[in-house]
This record gives C-alpha cells, structure tokens and sequence, in this order.
C-alpha cells in the first residue's frame, strides 16, 4: 500500500514509542519522513534505521519544538530535503513530566508542561501551513485526560491536552476552506515509556482490567490511526478529537 507516495510527513516526537510507529507507519506506505527528536538521538537514529531496512525515506532532524527558531529549522530542514511541499504533520511531542497536585505547582511548572503539549502543537502548525498545498493534513495528539481530567497530579498535563482538543476544532475551521483538515487522536492506556514513567503496575493493570478489551493498547494502534485520518480514506472527517482506548472512556 502506497496511501503516501510522494507526500512529506513531520512528525514531531518521532524517535520513540508512538512517534516512532508513526513515522514507521507512514514510511512504509511511502511518504518522506521528517524524524524530529529533541534529547535522545540514539533512539532517532533506531527509528530512521527501521524505516530504511523497510525500503522508506527520511531523515532526522533535532529541534526542540517549543522555541520558534528551532521549529522554523524543522521546517527548513525538511524543503531543504524534500522540497517545498509539506503535505502531512503529526504533533506527537508532548510530556507529563512528572505529578504534582496543585499545592506543589507553581507557575513555571504549570508554563512548562503547557509549552510542550500546547504551544509546540500551535508552533509547528504556524509554520508548516504555508508549505501545505490543498489535499494536506494534521494530526495533533491529545489525550483521554483531556476528556476526564487525568489522574491524581495531572492537572496541567490534562489541561494542556484539552487545549490541544479545542485547537484542532479551531483549526479545522480556519484551515478547512484551505483544503487542509485538522484531527486529533485522545489515546487512553498506551503500554509506552509514558506510563513506564508516570504509571504504576498495579494501576495499569488495574485500568486493562476495567477496559472492555481488557488490555492495555499497543504503539502501532494510534499509529495505524493517525495514519487512517491523514489518508485520502478520511477525506471528509475534520475537527474530531477522536477515542482511542479499549472502551475505558466514552465520549
């Protein structure tokens, strides 16, 4: 299958986990794909090694994609590569960073996640646009926090992917007569360093108890999804931020 020959992808948080599948999926059924990493180039260059034993195309480029000069050299990087055109962007960088309940937030921390999940969504959206031709797409990544508030000290994480949910409704709106649709996907319980991190066993397991499907969700199923939304098969779905977690939350 070849839904993307000829297309360039930038997927931000493309070195590990989710990312990582993305640009995977993406390569393989034939887009150019633009692996922005920001810390850990050893897991960047894993992922452009897996793409090019598959037979796909991509590079890697570092930025950090909270600071506008560096998400304007993404973006340089990538015509520089591929050409002008950028016809797929998928904004998976994003973090928790660690729990904290309100009495041990103050406001750097609060900017702090609200920079990495929001303002770097809204960052490389601005300046990748003006390389979308009409036909092109977005997938921002939300959350299922941003649905029900996420779990004990994850106040900012979830209101930082809520924002990212009322943004791609925004967008779908600005961007639509443009011919560029915006979606996003609010994973649950991924079975991903995330939770690794931030999770404990009991809890996960607990959650795959309670999920209908009774598992934990695997890398490549929002990968497979985000790649379905930025497909021509998708062609008249815009502005939905849409579930992706075993039946554990309905919205």
């Amino acid at each position: 299958m070849s839904r993307f020959a000829g297309k360039t992808a930038i997927v931000s948080g493309g070195s590990r986990d989710i990312g990582r599948a993305v640009c995977v999926k993406l390569a393989r059924e034939g887009a150019n794909v633009v692996i922005n990493y920001h810390s850990n180039a050893a897991q960047a260059e894993d992922t452009l090694a897996e793409i090019e034993k598959a037979g796909g195309k991509a590079i890697i480029a570092k930025a950090d994609v909270t600071k506008p000069e560096e998400v304007t050299a993404l973006v340089d990087a990538a015509v520089k590569a591929f050409g002008n055109d950028i016809h797929l962007l998928v904004n998976v960088a994003g973090g928790m960073v660690e729990r904290r309940p309100l009495d041990a937030m103050d406001y750097d921390f609060f900017e702090h996640v609200m920079r990495l999940n929001m303002t770097s969504t809204f960052l490389l959206t601005k300046a990748v646009v003006p390389h979308m031709p009409e036909g092109s797409a977005i997938v921002n990544f939300a959350s299922q926090a941003g649905r029900d508030g996420g779990g004990p000290g994850a106040s900012a994480y979830a209101t930082s992917k809520g924002a990212v949910m009322t943004f791609t409704r925004s967008m779908a709106k600005e961007l639509g007569p443009k011919g560029i649709r915006v979606n996003s996907l609010c994973p649950g319980m991924i079975a991903t360093t995330f939770h690794d991190k931030f999770t404990k066993d009991e809890v996960r397991q607990n959650v795959a108890n309670a999920t209908p499907l009774r598992r934990q969700g695997i890398a490549h199923e929002p990968a497979d999804a985000a790649a379905y939304l930025l497909s021509d098969e998708a062609s008249f779905i815009t502005g939905t931020n849409v579930d992706i977690n075993g039946g554990t939350f309905f919205s």
